[in-house]
């Protein structure tokens, strides 16, 4: 009961609180330094604002681990919370390799839209650790689910870089008088979006094919063609479609980036939205 009650104790409004309020204020210095880039403090803020929410996140799903004695991804709530630590780990590197604040300002509001979710929305009984079913009870949870969380991070900051160069192409006004200054962010959004995709085809890949694995051992069968198994084969398909128009289509920049805009919607439906249909053998822990 002690153990129960610190976990439920984590679980409840403390930790996401801080979470949330730490967000929410780098939010706001991510889209202030995008305004005044020479204003180096609130840069310096914005970087102490994602290490700082990222630590809670860890500590928040270490001591879930520590308490339950099972990796924390059983439920709806424990897999926002490790996809956000996701987006924010992969936030934290992109940032040192491209050294722009924009991946930031784009990418901060979705993680504060998660863990609002996470911790607003979801009711507090989904918020709570429980025993393990028996089909999650494998070495294959940590090894399949991590793998496809992960690659939903990288794969989602990747197609987002593809919505804003569309947005940029697409929505402004004659973008053929583009400044030199833009036409560079439009071939850096490009690569960076190319290298991200790229960086998250293989998670995915890899977790797809621990998932059949572990079907098999569990259910008797690698695919069974339920809802969850679907969206993660049509998520597969448009990011390979992705790579492939890129590597020997020579497609880059806008029409490239409309393939990978899709997959950021397809990637949300396949995370989230098949999970509120309740059906399929992907149902348990989540919203039925």
């Amino acid at each position: 009961m002690l153990l129960s009650g610190s976990i439920n104790l984590l679980a409840s409004t403390g930790c996401t609180s801080s979470i949330y309020l730490t967000l929410l204020k780098t939010m706001s210095c991510y889209w202030i330094s995008i305004k005044f880039p020479k204003l180096n403090f609130i840069s310096n803020l914005c970087w102490l604002g994602v290490i700082f929410s990222n630590s809670l996140l860890f500590l928040n799903l270490a001591l879930r681990w520590y308490f339950s004695g099972y990796f924390p991804l059983s439920n709806l709530y424990e897999s926002l919370l490790f996809l956000d630590w996701c987006l924010l780990f992969t936030l934290v590197f992109t940032e040192i390799k491209t050294g722009t604040k924009l991946l930031g300002a784009l990418l901060v509001p979705i993680t504060l839209l998660i863990i609002t979710f996470a911790s607003l929305i979801l009711p507090n009984v989904m918020q709570e650790s429980s025993p393990l079913v028996p089909a999650l009870q494998s070495n294959w949870l940590m090894m399949h689910v991590s793998m496809m969380i992960f690659s939903y991070a990288t794969l989602i900051l990747g197609s987002l870089l593809s919505l804003l160069l569309l947005a940029l192409t697409r929505f402004s006004k004659e973008p053929q008088n583009f400044t030199l200054g833009k036409v560079q962010l439009i071939e850096n959004l490009d690569l960076w979006s190319y290298r991200t995709i790229g960086l998250g085809f293989p998670f995915l890949t890899i977790g797809i094919i621990a998932g059949g694995v572990w079907a098999n051992e569990a259910w008797g069968s690698y695919w069974s063609w339920d809802p969850k198994e679907t969206w993660a084969l049509i998520t597969w398909l448009v990011f390979a479609a992705y790579i492939h128009v890129r590597l020997t289509k020579g497609w880059v920049k806008e029409k490239a980036a409309i393939v990978g805009a899709v997959g950021f919607f397809v990637v949300w439906v396949c995370y989230l939205g098949v999970n509120f249909l309740g059906q399929g053998l992907h149902s348990y822990g989540w919203l039925n």
